[in-house]
């Protein structure tokens, strides 16, 4: 994934952040936009038409970081990885519930926000690209869980649920390798790319995202299994078709 010619949105109040965010995205080749509210985010997403947002979820005035997911979400596909403090666990769970791809917790390092940016960026334009050798359609025994691959679409029971790309890339891995189980080290690099492996905890909070949107009842997974320090395996076994 080339650097050139994407744009990216820094929303954040703080002017220290703001500059080491310009300066090293824009090092890297990235042409960097900053908004320091979320009124003025919502009006540079129009303006602009950002490849990627990097969202601070603590912003002043009228709408927060939180209001700036939901109405990017409404509208766009476009990438957001949220930037929050330690003590901001649950507005970051509920942010990745609204729909955001990733998270950042402050203090972080360059090399990881560079990182998260290029494997955001990279999934974000192969989403609407066909996958080669995969069945069109993925689908628990009982009828549940339905994945049409090719639509991006995915049922559980009668309803559709919408997945961000790094849920949908969690499941449909998952389920196409339904029975068997896959390491966090698989899991990770499959879904987020070769730079990742080690991120067990990282892993954890998506997996449990995906249950609270898939699972009937994700305190008690029937179909996203956990194999405890080993990884995660989706029972039971899928039925696997191509249209």
């Amino acid at each position: 994934m080339r650097a050139k010619g994407k744009r990216i949105l820094v929303v954040d109040d703080e002017p220290p952040i703001q500059r080491i965010l310009r300066r090293t995205l824009s090092m890297s080749g990235y042409e960097v936009f900053v908004a320091d509210s979320g009124k003025q985010a919502i009006e540079m997403v129009r303006l602009h038409q950002p490849d990627l947002i990097l969202l601070d979820l603590c912003m002043p005035g009228e709408y927060d970081g939180l209001d700036v997911c939901v109405w990017a979400r409404q509208s766009l596909r476009t990438p957001i990885i949220v930037l929050s403090a330690i003590t901001e666990e649950k507005k970051k769970v509920r942010a990745l519930d609204l729909g955001a791809d990733d998270y950042l917790t402050k203090p972080f390092g360059t090399d990881e926000l560079l990182a998260r940016v290029r494997v955001c960026l990279r999934r974000a334009n192969t989403a609407e690209v066909s996958l080669d050798h995969t069945p069109e359609i993925l689908s628990s025994e009982d009828g549940y869980l339905y994945m049409d691959v090719a639509r991006r679409q995915v049922r559980a029971g009668e309803q559709e649920v919408r997945l961000t790309p790094t849920e949908f890339e969690l499941l449909r891995q998952l389920m196409l390798y339904a029975g068997k189980v896959l390491t966090h080290r698989s899991l990770l690099r499959a879904v987020w790319g070769p730079e990742y492996g080690e991120e067990a905890d990282y892993l954890r909070v998506y997996v449990r995202q995906l249950r609270r949107k898939v699972e009937k009842e994700p305190s008690q997974p029937k179909y996203i299994q956990t194999e405890p320090g080993i990884g995660y395996v989706f029972r039971p076994q899928v039925e696997m078709r191509t249209l």
